[in-house]
């Protein structure tokens, strides 16, 4: 009896290509990490032209394009994909001023004030996600969640270039 699709539809491992120049720098570094650890804690993840998985993903950066290779467990090839971060960068610049008002709210606002916020975060973060699944669609089959913490990833990679 072979695998549950459910369990071999999925992402193991994430790598940032070294030679891609992305910077680094400790907070920058901490949350690429934490994005990372989220992705792989639960994803849907599936290359419409792959032939099974568990997956390991690995992205690149070139000419304002995130470049997403896709292996299976033994290193073949199961597809590509190219995420245009001029389709994210209006998201990407609100998202992470909202962040950074969220943050600095953190330590002095009263407790409606930051929610007020974080709702406008989780906003611009879900349209985000909208547009990471809208990209991919039609190379590689992910759920909400999965976009919502792949969008966490290009923030995070985002801040780095």
């Amino acid at each position: 009896m072979g695998e549950d699709p459910a369990a071999t539809a999925r992402l193991v491992a994430v790598e940032l290509d070294p030679g891609a120049g992305f910077r680094r720098g400790h907070d920058i570094e901490h949350e690429r990490r934490i994005a990372i650890h989220d992705l792989l804690e639960e994803n849907r993840f599936a290359p419409v032209e792959g032939s099974g998985g568990p997956y390991r993903l690995r992205i690149g950066h070139a000419e304002g394009r995130l470049l997403l290779d896709v292996e299976d467990e033994s290193g073949a090839a199961q597809g590509h994909a190219v995420l245009l971060l001029a389709s994210l960068r209006s998201t990407l610049r609100d998202y992470a001023a909202i962040c950074e008002t969220y943050h600095e709210a953190i330590r002095t606002a009263p407790r409606s004030r930051i929610e007020a916020i974080d709702m406008g975060r989780r906003a611009f973060h879900n349209e985000g996600a909208e547009i990471v699944r809208q990209e991919l669609a039609g190379t590689i089959d992910i759920d909400d969640a999965t976009a919502r913490r792949l969008f966490t990833l290009v923030h995070a990679l985002h801040m780095r270039l």
